[in-house]
């Protein structure tokens, strides 16, 4: 069996759902908070998530899965931003019914690019809160469109709801075992013999 470690990136504006979505995955759908204050820094959480269909799984250890909730206030950004390290895998979220949070999507790639000096993250746009479908603003389109241009993968989901709440991250441990065993074969048709 292989065990991989991956530091997960969980970026967005504040309120669009990253604790929420981060709990709710740490704890099986167990722990959904309707009274919170908001992240004002760095949430480290450690789940080993087991890949379906595989007897592989990818570990992320309190060290390596890093929950960047920001309330929006630079300072605040800029500190959480130095704590950030070097992430392997993007979760940048917002929220489905606020266009601000879906405009914001890409002040959030440009900052998270800079921080990785351009090194091409493998992520998914995840769209929370699709619950409140009478007041979405975002629609589905869109968001795969923008999702797309930024070679991301997309996906809706509630976390209060724990609808498709898995489905990101279990997306993101694939992606992260299939870059593995690529660079395994790469290393094994370099190797003599």
């Amino acid at each position: 069996m292989v065990k991989l470690r991956a530091r997960c990136l969980l970026v967005g504006d504040a309120a669009v759902g990253k604790s929420a979505l981060s709990h709710m995955f740490h704890s099986d759908g167990t722990l959904f908070q309707k009274n919170y204050s908001m992240t004002a820094g760095v949430e480290l959480l450690m789940k080993c998530v087991h890949i379906p269909e595989t007897s592989d799984s990818v570990i992320l250890t309190p060290q390596e899965l890093y929950i960047i909730d920001s309330p929006g206030k630079p300072p605040l950004v800029d500190a959480c931003e130095k704590m950030w390290g070097e992430p392997s895998l993007l979760c940048l979220v917002f929220d489905l019914t606020s266009e601000t949070s879906f405009t914001s999507c890409s002040r959030w790639m440009e900052r998270v690019a800079s921080r990785c000096r351009g090194l091409r993250l493998p992520g998914v746009l995840v769209g929370n809160k699709c619950d409140l479908s009478t007041r979405r603003e975002v629609q589905a389109s869109a968001a795969q469109e923008w999702a797309q241009s930024h070679g991301l993968e997309y996906h809706e989901m509630s976390a209060k709801e724990m609808e498709n709440s898995e489905a990101p991250l279990l997306s993101l441990a694939r992606v992260f075992l299939a870059l593995y065993q690529e660079r395994c074969e790469l290393i094994q048709s370099l190797s003599p013999g």
